[in-house]
């Protein structure tokens, strides 16, 4: 944002900078607004914000520039072009906001889900026979090699495998009944 030089400061006293504004709003207001609306997708209350700030800059610069003049419109529209991008890509660098009643919405993790899918798992466990059980707890739950597995139960690493196939099988089959989807 331009900044107004001591001079411009002192020069600018309430009426001429009433007078000056007052004359840019009726020469040139309507068609900034419009302008600025069209560019903003039709909201008219940002193209209001956006007008007053214009007003401002050309405010600022009220030495240089005539309100009444034909000649300053364009450096205006250019003002509020600018305006309107640089509000653009302020909002585009930031994430959108969230209202309160979007904010009531979010999903928040309490552990019950977690917790009710434990237990179909565990139900859906106990009906497996022991041996598929055993297996199962044994690679998964205690993280063991196949090799680990057997030797640990006693059996073949190949009797592991068939086991453990068998027994995904069933627990996929036992979750599936229970409403719940084996990945």
């Amino acid at each position: 944002m331009l900044k107004p030089t001591p001079q411009a400061s002192q020069s600018h006293c309430a009426e001429p900078g009433d007078a000056f504004l007052r004359a840019l709003y009726e020469r040139h207001g309507y068609v900034l607004v419009r302008f600025a609306a069209r560019l903003l997708g039709g909201d008219w209350h940002r193209a209001e914000d956006v007008l007053q700030e214009a007003a401002i800059r050309a405010w600022q610069h009220a030495s240089e520039l005539d309100p009444s003049a034909e000649a300053l419109r364009p450096w205006l529209f250019a003002v509020v072009r600018d305006l309107v991008i640089d509000g653009y890509r302020v909002r585009r660098a930031r994430p959108p906001e969230a209202d309160e009643e979007g904010l009531g919405r979010l999903p928040v993790p309490d552990g019950v889900d977690r917790a009710l899918t434990t237990q179909v798992v565990v139900d859906a466990m106990r009906d497996l026979a022991p041996f598929q059980r055993e297996v199962l707890l044994h690679m998964y739950y205690m993280g063991r090699s196949v090799s680990q597995t057997a030797r640990v139960l006693g059996v073949p690493p190949g009797t592991v495998k068939s086991r453990t196939h068998y027994a995904m099988r069933a627990l996929r089959e036992g979750l599936s009944s229970r409403g719940l989807s084996a990945a």
